[in-house]
């Protein structure tokens, strides 16, 4: 399904609509994805922030990566719902966890990031690319 994309929070607080294909599909399985997803990966889509209208407050919770970059993870203050994922070195890009977005988008990891990390249980598709750890940055518009 191409975009527009919507996305919605469990208690509708928290909406956006994502007017672009994102730039990329990936699942993370950093220690600190693994801790924010109860232990398996989190699954993410780039979109630059431009392409994005959204409403409600979002809370966000940070910390500095080992990479030396700041993170931070947005939620909805009222559900909690995990909705966003920002990181200083991708200025203008957020990326936005699979599960916010409603319906059957259509998008899928086309890549698996940070496999050194990943436990022994976890089945990563042999299909999609993977990184044992960061990949490069995409290219900045």
């Amino acid at each position: 399904m191409p975009a527009p994309y919507s996305g919605s929070c469990n208690c509708g607080a928290v909406k956006a609509t994502f007017g672009a294909e994102p730039v990329w599909v990936r699942q993370c399985w950093c220690i600190q994805c693994q801790k924010a997803a109860a232990g398996g990966p989190t699954n993410n889509a780039l979109f630059f922030v431009k392409t994005m209208e959204l409403t409600g407050d979002v809370a966000w919770a940070g910390y500095t990566a080992a990479s030396g970059n700041e993170i931070e993870h947005g939620f909805c203050p009222t559900c909690g719902t995990p909705v966003f994922g920002r990181n200083s070195s991708r200025q203008g890009a957020w990326v936005v966890r699979l599960g916010f977005l409603d319906g059957d988008h259509g998008l899928k990891p086309g890549s698996a990031i940070w496999l050194d990390e990943a436990p022994k249980w976890a089945v990563v598709d042999p299909a999609i690319e993977q990184f044992a750890g960061q990949p490069p940055l995409p290219p900045a518009t």
